[in-house]
């Protein structure tokens, strides 16, 4: 093991044996392994967005077993999805990718302004598919928040004396936030916060702009001259707001792109600012097996600096 890896793994000291061993498991694995850095394959977006709407642009993205392939062959450190994705073919990958069970879900024939997402799986799902985490999606502003909050704390409880990792969604969407508020400097980094103090290992946040939404934390930026200029001190202010770097913040890659040289500044960005890496979906799965591969490669590649 790598003193990177062991350092990180130092700031979990409450943390049993077995959350630490897979935590480990998903640091250590791919191609940036040892490195501290991580790239993870989240495909939800069947369950968040709709079939057509996340597959019909590459068909074989319809077939759950297509994705297990893609994160394994691009080198990634951990696949994430829903219920059903996985037990579709995690028997048949069994060992060869560390899986984040994602435990609940939104859709769209639903949408509200004050979104709460259903539980939609157990730790005893996750523990029998064999994966390393779970995954829970907080929707800090929604008017729902305190009863996600509750339920997080609950999951992460058994999911810590099951000895797996717990990994947050934490994005901010509610009535009372704004639209440019949903990606807020201050916005984000509270999220980020709030995913720490409840029990978070790793979080997983949008990039935030410059836009600040409460007059409130307005004042103390300005005030105070928090360095938000550009997408890496954004990025760096979002890492201190997580305990001052002592817990995982990787970031979201949002929805598809036309242009990957921006994604791929993007990520130079998370990488100067000291993030930790990056949960890549859309803009990977929706395009055909080998440019989705050689994406990936890319960004593995300036993540572990062999790509300036």
């Amino acid at each position: 093991m790598t003193n990177r890896v062991r350092e990180i793994l130092s700031w979990y000291g409450a943390d049993n044996t077995g959350v630490r061993t897979n935590l480990a498991r998903i640091l250590n694995h791919g191609t940036l392994k040892g490195t501290g850095k991580c790239l993870i394959l989240p495909v939800d977006q069947g369950f968040e967005h709709g079939p057509a709407r996340s597959f019909a642009v590459n068909p074989p993205g319809y077939d759950p077993r297509y994705h297990f392939e893609l994160a394994i062959e691009a080198g990634c450190n951990a696949y994430a999805a829903p219920l059903g994705a996985l037990e579709a073919a995690a028997g048949d990958f069994a060992g060869d990718i560390p899986l984040i069970l994602k435990l609940n879900n939104h859709d769209v024939l639903n949408d509200d302004k004050d979104p709460i997402s259903a539980v939609t799986g157990s730790v005893r799902d996750a523990l029998r598919l064999g994966c390393a985490a779970v995954g829970y999606t907080i929707y800090p502003g929604s008017s729902h928040c305190k009863v996600m909050y509750e339920q997080l704390r609950a999951i992460a409880e058994d999911a810590k004396d099951a000895g797996l990792a717990v990994v947050v969604w934490s994005y901010p969407r509610g009535s009372q936030l704004s639209k440019d508020g949903e990606t807020a400097m201050d916005v984000v980094a509270y999220a980020a916060q709030i995913a720490a103090q409840l029990g978070a290992h790793i979080i997983k946040v949008k990039l935030p702009t410059e836009h600040l939404e409460q007059a409130a934390a307005k004042k103390v930026y300005e005030a105070q001259q928090v360095p938000i200029k550009t997408l890496a001190e954004r990025v760096r202010h979002v890492v201190q707001s997580s305990f001052n770097g002592r817990r995982i913040v990787i970031f979201s890659g949002g929805a598809t792109k036309e242009d990957d040289t921006a994604i791929f500044e993007e990520i130079r960005a998370i990488r100067d600012g000291g993030g930790f890496g990056s949960i890549m979906g859309r803009n990977s799965f929706q395009r055909k097996k080998a440019d989705a591969l050689k994406f990936l490669n890319t960004i593995t590649g300036i993540y572990a600096g062999t790509i300036p």
